[in-house]
């Protein structure tokens, strides 16, 4: 087989020679629902789902690899195609941008791929590569055009955004992870001109809905409630729903007393208009970090003889929450429960957090003594005791404090971004979770990171200076609580810091908490049940330490795709498989290795007649690229192999 490629700018458009004669979509009727991957996540939907069925439980094992395409650099999560176009980021680009989006007239004279690099969004012809002269200025906009704060650096973000009809909805990062971060807006432009159409605030001004959950004037000088990784629209009724991180700054929110919406919100926007359809917020005051991390999914289930169009939302805290699409209706109750109260001076807690009575959750919500991971050295186990003990722990929504409180899931457990695929027909959710608790300990200003940033290592799994965090004695936390009370009394802001850890410090680079640790959950969503549960995959260790092989991979990035066929494609992580699940009863049918670890959802398309899956090979370095006690040949780092997008198809 022969590829051809050009470089479309920073993008690549691969042509396989074999299909040469594909005929263009133009003047044809328009494709199936769900056969085509012309956007991130396989549609504004995203559902990560495709009825194309070629490929089944019965002829999987006949899969080989067809062709591959290497790749330097940053990796971009996941490939469009359109007609028998792939468009993938170039090799050695420095992009920051993870996915693009495509465009085109009815006609098909005018195709548009439209991104975001720099600060800037940018349109540039799908077929040249030239810059859209008439888009913009020359091309691209500024994102801080419409922001009604100064912002001193572009405003890049990876969520790509979304296209409806005419207009392209971005979603704007808070820039700066401490207090004085920017508010993250959503935006839309037109996709022909660049021009502004509408602006929705993501923390209210007044006069605005949920204005009073907030100190008075906070959309002055507080920052986040951003939607950082992906949205979704329903193209059918004009609806954006928007998945809304936690405000600014994430642990500790004495400055902003209130509910503070549209913090961790499910947010129905009118796709046209930006106004506000209905919201539910899922965490109340955030004080974890648990923004809603992935884009809500579109389904149609059937109860009691009635069909509904449902949206559902993962969570990074281990829930589904499910709601009616039109009118935010939970589909089943959703209960507010007391919660654990901070003792730390001059915060706000919530007295009650949104819990859903149905589906169960997905991901373990608790971390004890007993959790602890059987595999570690028994000397480090014994630290870890200790450690536990010395730490505040009442379960779901303990508060951060000046001891250190345990958060199980934790701010990168449960379910994050891509990593939740759906039947839309059928009414079934596929959500894969991982197990990575962390220490949310609090500190006086000067102490922690600045503004609660911890350090590169922290960033990649150690806390601040690479070892576990200190043990603070009673004595030692009732001193830190009156030095707070004393800035207080003094009318000073008091902003405090917060080094957290993940829990997995030790001589092999696993998670304190004991297998499985990543699992996929597949329900019904019909009744709200589970169907079966699995853990993904297994670490790459010595055989004397004795791991099961279904231990469940370390620390997963990557997203499942499901099919028609019968099938759950899911690189596992840092075992470096590509695996296929029955999605009747989760059983493994087929499984190969793969170059690197994956950070990418596979995609899956249709080229005369035959049916392609492609997947990205290229994990990062540091936690979610390790192969076991650290990073090695699962990722680029440490003499890795290079990464490559890799095409499968039947033999």
């Amino acid at each position: 087989m022969r590829i051809f490629m050009r470089r479309l700018g920073r993008f690549v458009v691969l042509t396989a020679g074999l299909f040469a004669a594909a005929t263009a979509m133009g003047g044809q009727a328009r494709p199936r629902l769900y056969t085509t991957w012309m956007s991130y996540g396989g549609g504004a939907h995203p559902s990560q789902y495709s009825a194309l069925d070629q490929i089944r439980k019965s002829n999987v094992s006949q899969l080989e690899v067809v062709w591959t395409f290497p790749v330097t650099g940053t990796v971009i999560f996941n490939p469009l195609v359109v007609g028998r176009v792939m468009y993938l980021q170039a090799s050695g680009s420095t992009l920051v941008a993870v996915d693009m989006n495509y465009w085109e007239s009815p006609d098909r004279s005018d195709r548009r791929l439209l991104f975001i690099a720099g600060g800037y969004l940018t349109a540039i012809n799908a077929q040249t590569g030239d810059a859209i002269a008439g888009f913009g200025d020359n091309g691209r906009v500024d994102l801080r055009i419409a922001l009604h704060r100064q912002a001193a650096q572009p405003l890049q973000t990876g969520n790509p955004g979304r296209i409806f009809e005419n207009t392209m909805i971005v979603s704007l990062p808070a820039q700066g992870v401490s207090y004085d971060a920017t508010p993250a807006d959503v935006q839309a432009y037109d996709v022909r001109t660049g021009r502004i159409q509408w602006v929705f605030h993501s923390i209210p001004h007044p006069g605005e809905f949920g204005y009073d959950t907030w100190p008075p004037e906070a959309y002055k000088k507080s920052g986040g409630v951003h939607n950082w990784s992906e949205s979704t629209v329903d193209e059918q009724r004009g609806i954006a729903f928007i998945n809304f991180g936690s405000p600014r700054f994430d642990f500790y929110g004495g400055d902003r007393p209130g509910t503070n919406l549209f913090g961790d919100s499910l947010v129905a926007l009118d796709a046209r208009t930006g106004k506000r359809i209905w919201h539910y917020q899922l965490v109340h005051h955030d004080l974890w970090d648990y923004d809603l991390p992935q884009a809500p999914k579109l389904l149609t289930i059937r109860q009691n003889g009635r069909t509904i169009d449902v949206v559902a939302q993962a969570t990074k805290h281990g829930f589904l929450f499910v709601f009616e699409r039109e009118t935010g209706r939970p589909i089943w109750p959703i209960e507010e429960r007391p919660v654990p109260q901070s003792d730390v001076p001059g915060e706000h807690a919530s007295p009650t957090q949104p819990f859903p009575t149905r589906p169960a959750p997905f991901a373990r919500q608790a971390f004890a003594e007993k959790d602890l991971n059987p595999y570690l050295p028994a000397a480090e186990r014994e630290a870890l005791v200790q450690r536990v003990k010395s730490l505040r722990n009442d379960g779901l929504f303990t508060p951060p404090s000046f001891e250190g409180s345990i958060s199980m899931p934790g701010h990168n457990g449960g379910a994050n971004f891509a990593t939740s695929a759906v039947d839309p027909t059928r009414g079934e959710m596929y959500v894969v979770a991982k197990a990575l608790p962390t220490v949310d300990r609090l500190t006086l200003p000067g102490e922690g990171g600045r503004g609660g940033v911890p350090n590169a290592a922290a960033a990649l799994g150690a806390p601040r200076g690479g070892r576990a965090g200190p043990i603070v004695t009673p004595e030692q936390k009732a001193q830190l609580t009156a030095q707070a009370k004393e800035l207080l009394a003094t009318g000073e802001q008091l902003r405090l810091e917060s080094p957290y850890e993940f829990m997995n410090q030790n001589s092999r680079s696993m998670s304190a908490i004991g297998p499985p640790w990543s699992e996929m959950t597949a329900y019904d969503l019909n009744t709200g049940e589970i169907r079966w549960r699995i853990p993904t995959g297994t670490v790459l260790a010595p055989p004397e330490l004795g791991i099961p092989p279904n231990s469940g991979s370390h620390f997963p990035r990557s997203g499942p795709l499901v099919t028609a066929g019968g099938l759950v494609f899911f690189a596992t992580g840092s075992d470096r498989q590509l695996r296929a699940y029955d999605r009747d009863n989760g059983h493994e049918v087929w499984s190969m290795e793969l170059s690197a670890a994956s950070e990418g959802m596979p995609a899956t398309y249709e080229i005369l007649g035959r049916q392609f899956i492609v997947v990205p090979a290229a994990a990062g370095t540091g936690m979610f690229a390790a192969r076991f006690g650290g990073p090695g040949p699962a990722g680029r780092g440490a003499g890795g192999p290079p990464g490559q997008y890799i095409v499968l198809a039947l033999r």
